[in-house]
């Protein structure tokens, strides 16, 4: 990675600015985009030359380009981008705040068409790799997280399909699939909904366990060094990805319904009592 220019959305904290860290560690310049100024500004001083940081959100097409000429005109290109950034809401399709699900598809799932769409032209010049952030919500679903779940599984195919038109360009795209990882995200979720950690803690394998941020930081480094086409965290997840026809089909469908009976009811009692959109410490577009 020595030299290479990586373009990380949603850099402020958590994955995105591990990420940048180690990626900086392995000898690669990185451009920090994100919402949080005075957190961009002081990772980009921790890393000295070999970063540059923008205010960008990425449902703004103008500040995104003005992010991609920005990095150009400091580095001489992009190499790779890791469109990372993602937010998460709080709500049912019936309780909650109706503009948080949609802003969580935009973000999401917009965000990073938007991010790609931005830097294609360098990207390609360079002959370069996307590492697009889905998780192991593209795989079943739970209740509560629709506007998390139908973006992540359209980030996936998204770049499936980009990956396709890419191809001729000399360009590699890899998806990132996660379970939880502790992050501002992921521990707001918990501390907020009750019925929401109760059943995290029931679910299967990886998927009732964190995983530390530096080592999900450290999995997507390696994915860009390797230009990776998938990458599960931990690894595990990729049984997920195996057995989702099991998970969405007629036996585990009927399975989920009967647990949702119950919980469903608990967890929108405790989103009416929480009253807010979103998690109370994280910021609007980071994970």
């Amino acid at each position: 990675m020595k030299d290479t220019v990586v373009f990380i959305t949603g850099a402020a904290r958590g994955i995105g600015a591990h990420t940048a860290r180690l990626a900086v560690a392995r000898g690669a310049r990185v451009a920090l985009v994100g919402l949080e100024p005075d957190r961009l500004a002081d990772l980009a001083t921790s890393l000295g030359d070999a970063a540059r940081w923008f205010e960008a959100d990425v449902t703004d097409q103008a500040a995104l380009d003005a992010a991609v000429r920005g990095t150009v005109d400091a580095f001489g290109g992009i190499d790779t981008v890791v469109a990372n950034a993602g937010i998460a809401n709080r709500g049912t399709i019936a309780v909650g705040d109706l503009e948080a699900l949609v802003r969580t598809i935009e973000v999401n799932l917009v965000g990073t068409v938007r991010t790609v769409g931005a830097t294609v032209a360098a990207v390609s010049a360079r002959r370069g790799y996307y590492l697009l952030v889905s998780s192991a919500a593209a795989f079943a679903a739970l209740p509560g997280m629709s506007g998390y779940c139908a973006a992540k599984s359209g980030v996936e195919h998204f770049g499936n399909a980009i990956r396709l038109e890419l191809a001729h360009r000399g360009v590699s795209v890899g998806t990132a699939h996660m379970s939880w990882v502790d992050t501002d995200m992921v521990r707001d979720v918990k501390d907020d909904l009750p019925t929401f950690r109760a059943a995290l803690e029931r679910l299967p394998g990886p998927f009732s366990r964190s995983v530390p941020v530096e080592r999900c930081a450290a999995a997507f480094v390696d994915a860009v060094a390797r230009r990776r086409r998938r990458v599960y965290v931990p690894r595990s997840v990729a049984l997920a990805s195996a057995f989702r026809s099991v998970a969405n089909g007629a036996f585990g469908s009927w399975v989920s319904r009967r647990a949702a009976a119950t919980s469903v009811p608990e967890l929108e009692d405790q989103l009416a009592a929480l009253g807010r959109g979103y998690g109370r410490n994280t910021a609007p577009q980071s994970r």
